[in-house]
């Protein structure tokens, strides 16, 4: 379940075309952005969210992610990890990979948010790690 506060009364609900099916959320742009080649902004949604499993009631996070049109036109997602306790506006941070400024519209699908279990828990110290097949080998170290 994703419970969703309007930050901004022009702010739209988030989407999913196929539930069930969809991985992801569409979040929209609140506002028309001009993304200038090679720069980073931040993209208001106009919207706060809850994300709950909708069986268990279980708290989840949110990953965001690319929509596949926009990154087709080289824009890029370029962070996004939405923990299960924020209530603040969702903002996505953009940037343009292109040689050519790009628009993005008010009220466009600009990325998708990604519900997904919270597994981290507290942090041990050890003295030690179980040992394993890789053990601490690391870039390239399964083949080509």
């Amino acid at each position: 379940m994703l419970r969703v506060r309007l930050v901004d009364p022009a702010a739209r609900l988030p989407a999913v075309a196929h539930p069930g099916e969809d991985l992801g959320y569409d979040v929209f742009a609140l506002e028309s952005v001009t993304l200038d080649p090679q720069v980073t902004v931040l993209v208001r949604t106009g919207i706060a969210v809850e994300a709950s499993h909708p069986a268990t009631g279980e708290a989840l996070g949110l990953l965001i992610r690319d929509r596949s049109s926009v990154a087709a036109r080289g824009i890029a997602t370029t962070a996004g990890v939405i923990d299960a306790g924020y209530r603040g506006e969702i903002l996505i941070l953009m940037t343009n990979l292109g040689c050519d400024s790009q628009q993005l519209n008010a009220g466009e699908k600009i990325a998708q948010m990604v519900p997904i279990p919270i597994l981290t828990g507290p942090v041990e110290l050890a003295d030690s790690l179980e040992g394993s097949a890789r053990t601490h080998k690391g870039f390239g170290s399964s083949g080509k």
